[in-house]
């Protein structure tokens, strides 16, 4: 891989990503951490939506990306039934995306309390009045049960049961940049060990990228 240089150079994955969304946030007008997430239903059809990546985990072996969301929502109910999941994370003003497949799971419950505690306290309201993905009778529904929801949770509600996070832990990571003439730029980073075969590896190797990913240039 002598020509993965520049923007695309590094050991870890993961680093990169960190690195990309950084430079990111520092031209992207609104949201640089929105990612289109992609779950498959019971039958099959696919699905997507925008949420918010809120952490990138770790590195190597340990290396995850972290959003939250309702666990009662349609999203979480693909992800319970399938155990996975895919995203891209797009930036127009960089002409980038990050293409990524994985497993998912939950977060630990005090991750999720942290997050949950850290946000505005409309937004932690919000998450015991909305059923999310279920139909609604009309906007004045909802700020209603917002309203009632205030009353009864006080200043410092704790965090509804059907609310956390989930972690992706990739299989496949994709780096795109934008070349001229559509002569694009793409690096596949793909995990080669199941997990038995991981957990038998060194903790140093786990670590590296030559033991854990082969990295595979795309044509565009």
């Amino acid at each position: 891989m002598s020509d993965r240089s520049g923007i695309f150079a590094g050991d870890d994955p993961f680093a990169i990503a960190r690195r990309w969304l950084a430079e990111a946030e520092k031209v992207e007008p609104n949201d640089a951490n929105a990612i289109a997430l992609a779950t498959v239903d019971s039958a099959g059809m696919p699905d997507a939506r925008m949420v918010l990546l809120k952490e990138i985990e770790g590195a190597g072996a340990n290396g995850a990306f972290v959003f939250y969301t309702n666990y009662e929502s349609a999203k979480a109910g693909q992800i319970e039934a399938t155990g996975t999941a895919a995203f891209v994370m797009h930036w127009k003003s960089l002409r980038r995306q990050v293409r990524v497949r994985g497993h998912v799971s939950r977060v630990e419950p005090e991750l999720a309390d942290a997050y949950y505690a850290s946000r505005a306290l409309q937004s932690r309201i919000g998450a015991w009045a909305s059923r999310q993905s279920r139909p609604l009778a009309s906007r004045g529904a909802l700020m209603a049960e917002v309203a009632r929801q205030g009353i009864n949770l006080g200043l410092n509600p704790a965090r509804p049961a059907h609310w956390g996070g989930y972690r992706i832990r990739p299989v496949q990571i994709e780096f795109w940049a934008d070349g001229a003439f559509r002569l694009h730029d793409r690096f596949r980073w793909t995990r080669l060990d199941s997990e038995s075969e991981n957990n038998a590896l060194s903790e140093g190797r786990r670590n590296s990228a030559q033991s854990l990913w082969q990295v595979c240039r795309l044509s565009p």
